[in-house]
């Protein structure tokens, strides 16, 4: 083992020796590696980042979150609201077109009007669809079984609200709510997957599937910068490498213009202990890092839990939340690339995080043991098993939290799955202990606390845990009404704390963005959601 690291940091420093010469002048491609593949290109199962990413080059909707996550126009180029906080009103732009299709009658793109909005809202709640975006529209006013959404005219569109709900407009930025023509859905029904059709600033040219993806530039996106428009880029290249060490050497070899985030196969190669880049990469790759709205966590399903599953049980559930020492995790295993799961779910970055608050789990086996002991388990005597399932990426932390826990009598058996087959058996509530991450969809703590009401059981939402917690449901409603910043907030800590006292999840580290860019690259911003926004993107290629 020793001798093939050796191997790739000699290829390594070679590689990136020599990588200028490797660039082609005219090349104007944009490639990045995807190792957890893409499931689908249709918006309405757009609930992943690899999906995210992919379906925000090719789709757009009313609105957008820019890189400090503020709300701006997209098709709607403005907006009213209602002084009551529950009328939203969109004027469209009048120049935005669907991608040429031979879905159209002519198969050439037509424009889109206020009626697509209705008809892709409307796709998303219904049933037949089984949409995981179908709770985003669940604020929006029901009447008999029909939605508030409205045309007005070819270019305003109305959503009517049962209530006021502050982070609405942020939510309507989620790929969930992109626009799709009725007519490719009906043509292509469940293959617009991968056919898809948009607005966005690229266009599909290209999918196989586990292989390759190659999108093309949409001659006619309704976007531009001082007259020039855009998007700049010819094309993005997106293969699926699912070996991690494999995809980085390619990236120093120039074969890559951006890698997103670290793998533990490489990250003391590039990294220092503190995180900054090494000395040798220092002027070869340009880093960018930023706080992520990104908690990372391990879930558990607990209303499928059978008699025999310890997890059943508050105190066992707890009992791992304090065996296992996060600082040391983060500090060995990360290179110090986050922040240690010490709080609740809410990670820092919202204006609601509370840095003092005092729930949360820190590293305590003394009170691990004495938890197993109340519940019946002395050492873990009598314990049977408990399985985790991850995939390799995280296999190195699950390992470490076994050991950890070994030490304290809790037996952790641990499950390696695929990433698609992973998200799917989650979606689908059949696993019952799980790793698993929640990235913001938009900018309020409100989207992470959804994922414990209990009108969110998955698959047609985002509560993977199945926590059911009436104080937790009455405050979560109160919080939805509530208009206040400063009280809605307190409602917000108080539903935290509830989920950290019954423990459906363990914390493990609230994420940073960290993003390697190759340094003819310019123009790729960052942001606390870590999407990955290619319009504005140029290549500056080498003479």
């Amino acid at each position: 083992m020793k001798r093939i690291g050796l191997i790739i940091c000699v290829v390594v420093v070679v590689l990136s020796s020599c990588r200028r010469d490797l660039y082609d002048p005219d090349n104007t491609v944009f490639r990045y590696n995807e190792a957890a593949n893409i499931s689908s290109l249709d918006p309405a199962f757009a609930k992943d980042l690899p999906n995210i990413w992919a379906c925000n080059q090719l789709f757009a909707g009313l609105v957008r979150l820019n890189d400090e996550l503020k709300v701006e126009p997209a098709i709607a180029k403005d907006w009213q609201i209602s002084e009551d906080g529950l009328s939203y009103t969109f004027n469209l732009r009048t120049d935005v077109y669907f991608h040429n299709d031979e879905s159209f009658a002519d198969g050439i793109g037509r424009r889109v009007v206020a009626s697509d909005f209705v008809y892709s809202f409307n796709r998303i709640v219904d049933p037949k669809v089984a949409s995981p975006g179908l709770w985003v529209f669940s604020q929006v006013e029901n009447l008999n079984g029909k939605y508030a959404i409205e045309t007005i005219n070819d270019s305003v569109f109305k959503i009517n609200l049962s209530q006021p709900f502050t982070p609405f407009l942020g939510i309507l930025a989620m790929q969930y709510c992109a626009v799709v023509p009725h007519e490719a859905i009906e043509f292509y029904k469940e293959d617009f997957r991968n056919n898809p059709v948009g607005t966005g600033p690229f266009k599909l040219k290209l999918w196989k599937e586990g292989v390759k993806m190659v999108l093309t530039k949409n001659e006619h996106y309704f976007e531009s910068i001082k007259g020039k428009k855009l998007p700049y880029l010819d094309a993005v290249s997106i293969t699926f490498l699912a070996d991690k060490q494999a995809a980085f050497l390619h990236f120093v070899q120039g074969k890559l213009d951006f890698m997103s985030g670290i793998d533990a196969s490489y990250k003391d190669e590039i990294l220092t202990k503190r995180g900054g880049l090494k000395p040798k990469y220092q002027d070869r790759i340009n880093l960018v890092s930023q706080p992520y709205l990104n908690t990372e966590y391990l879930g558990i399903l607990v209303d499928d839990l059978t008699s025999s599953n310890p997890l059943r049980m508050k105190k066992i559930r707890q009992a791992i939340n304090y065996g296992f020492d996060r600082v040391k995790m983060m500090k060995f295993l990360r290179n110090n690339i986050g922040e240690p799961g010490l709080k609740g779910i809410v990670p820092k970055g919202f204006p609601s995080y509370n840095q003092d608050a005092d729930y949360g789990y820190s590293f305590d086996p003394d009170r691990a043991r004495k938890l197993l002991v109340e519940a019946g388990y002395p050492d873990g005597q009598g314990m049977s098993p408990i399985n985790l399932v991850t995939t390799a990426e995280y296999l190195d932390l699950c390992e470490y939290i076994q050991h950890a826990l070994g030490e304290i009598g809790i037996k952790v058996e641990i499950d390696v799955s695929p990433p698609a087959a992973m998200r799917e058996m989650k979606a689908q509530a059949k696993l019952p202990f799980f790793r698993a991450s929640w990235i913001a969809d938009y900018p309020d703590a409100e989207n992470y606390l959804s994922m414990f009401y209990s009108k969110n059981f998955c698959p047609t939402g985002p509560n993977y845990t199945h926590f059911n917690n009436s104080l937790f449901d009455d405050l979560y409603e109160s919080s939805l009404i509530e208009t206040n910043d400063e009280k809605r907030f307190e409602l917000y800590a108080k539903m935290d704390s509830i989920v950290m006292e019954e423990a459906p999840v363990v914390i493990l580290y609230y994420d940073q963005v960290l993003r390697f860019v190759q340094p003819n690259i310019k123009g790729l911003g960052s942001n606390p959601i870590n999407l990955l926004d290619l319009r504005k993107v140029e290549k500056i290629n080498y003479k």
